[in-house]
């Protein structure tokens, strides 16, 4: 199979660009013995599509992860970016593959890229799939949980936008701010607009303002409708403020922010205790 022809680019550093080649085919397909082949046949590691597409970004995309280990132990870059911003780890973080994930950061995968205009972050790619183990896998490699993201602000609000519930969890529970504000939104305003109850209760578990306003002047429970269940969650907090043991918890856990889950199984308290201050 002959690689489609290829011109020369001389703005980028990746030497060639060309329409869809049979090593994209090959990556997004997942045929790791095609892809062998032509990486032997000593095709383009590295070439890029018109959008800048590397076969390395499509492997990742469909969570080919054979392909993936193939093109990256024969040199494929890492952090080239697509013509949206986007790094082959986003797309991995996006189709949720734990295994692609792991093979770029092996292979020295940025975890925070440079925000752009056009791009969000691994993390930020994550939450919008709800692939909450992906999720977990980044925080424990250090990804930062308050990068904004221009269009929907930290990965906290991505998560409730998207109703992911449990991709919300794992960033509250390693310390992402609650009531982070984008564009006068919190995240209980995006977990009212999505209308979901267990997002509701979680945040507010965690502490999230309900009566927080945005630049419209609206308060979360505004923007639910009548008897829908968020509305109902959202009325019985108005209704019972949280006992002095769950504001006890959500002060414990704002001191200790992003170290909670590392500083508190090293305090001298029952399991009880530790389980709840821990949510778990």
């Amino acid at each position: 199979m002959d690689v489609t022809a290829a011109r020369r680019n001389i703005m980028m550093d990746l030497g060639v660009w060309a329409d869809r080649t049979p090593m994209h085919e090959a990556a997004s397909l997942g045929r790791p013995v095609l892809l062998k082949q032509l990486i032997d046949r000593g095709c383009p590691i590295n070439i890029v599509t018109v959008d800048n597409t590397t076969p390395l970004h499509d492997a990742c995309w469909y969570g080919n992860s054979n392909c993936v280990r193939l093109l990256l132990q024969a040199g494929a870059q890492v952090e080239v970016r697509n013509i949206h911003g986007s790094t082959a780890l986003c797309h991995a973080c996006a189709a949720g593959s734990l295994m692609c994930v792991s093979l770029l950061l092996e292979h020295g995968a940025q975890i925070n890229p440079t925000l752009t205009a056009n791009t969000a972050t691994p993390l930020h790619e994550a939450c919008s799939r709800g692939n909450s183990e992906c999720v977990k896998l980044l925080i424990s490699k250090g990804a930062l949980l308050e990068r904004y993201d221009v269009h929907t602000g930290t990965p906290l609000h991505v998560a409730c936008a998207k109703g992911h519930t449990q991709c919300a969890r794992e960033m509250l529970n390693a310390g992402a701010k609650v009531n982070a504000i984008n564009f006068h939104n919190t995240a209980l305003h995006h977990a009212a607009q999505v209308g979901s109850a267990d997002l509701i209760e979680l945040l507010v578990e965690f502490g999230g303002d309900i009566n927080a306003s945005d630049n419209m002047n609206k308060r979360p429970l505004d923007y639910t409708s009548l008897e829908s269940q968020a509305r109902v969650s959202l009325l019985h907090y108005h209704n019972c403020p949280l006992s002095l043991q769950q504001i006890c918890r959500i002060r414990v856990r704002r001191i200790l922010g992003t170290k909670a889950l590392k500083v508190l199984p090293q305090l001298n308290l029952c399991q009880l205790i530790l389980n709840y201050l821990c949510y778990d």
